[in-house]
């Protein structure tokens, strides 16, 4: 079993969870395939044929990325337009991600308790990110969920950090 991960933070070098996240994954070459897609693509401009032959080579695929503005980063909006084509990965031939099984990994710089109908933004991050979800069902994908870590503008603890890892981690392992 091989997995894509599909990286997409718009300040990897200031990011902390995610770069540690990223250094784990890469430990494992034989397991999971890294694309930071800021790396990949500076100018925004997604070799779409690369990035669907990637997902072909793949068992399984996981979007990670932070919670940005509420979605996610605008180069993983324009990937998933640009990759996630009527013909390749739904449609009446559409069959790609079929059965491919898709899960998120997020951080999250807001508290838990703020993402919750009674928090301050009055919506759960299971909400807010229902559209992958939807996305996922749309192309007759796996849905596996998603692995969040919370609060991190607040910082994170070494402790805390190496916890979020080995979870995330397992998180991967058993989607």
């Amino acid at each position: 079993m091989s997995t894509l991960i599909i990286v997409t933070h718009p300040n990897m070098g200031d990011s902390i969870v995610h770069k540690k996240w990223v250094e784990e994954l890469k430990k494992y070459p034989e397991k999971y395939t890294v694309r930071d897609l800021y790396n990949e693509y500076p100018d925004g401009n997604i070799d779409v044929a690369r990035e669907q032959t990637l997902i072909e080579e793949h068992d399984d695929l996981v979007l990670q990325f932070p919670i940005y503005w509420f979605n996610c980063p605008p180069l993983l909006k324009k990937w998933l337009d640009e990759v996630l084509l009527y013909g390749w990965a739904y449609g009446s031939k559409g069959d790609k991600l079929k059965n491919r099984k898709i899960a998120l990994g997020v951080s999250a710089g807001i508290k838990q308790e703020d993402y919750s109908q009674n928090g301050t933004y009055k919506y759960t991050l299971e909400e807010i990110l229902a559209p992958f979800e939807i996305t996922a069902h749309y192309c007759k994908a796996d849905y596996r969920s998603f692995f969040a870590l919370y609060n991190t503008e607040s910082g994170i603890s070494a402790e805390d950090l190496e916890k979020s890892t080995r979870d995330y981690m397992s998180f991967i392992d058993q989607m």
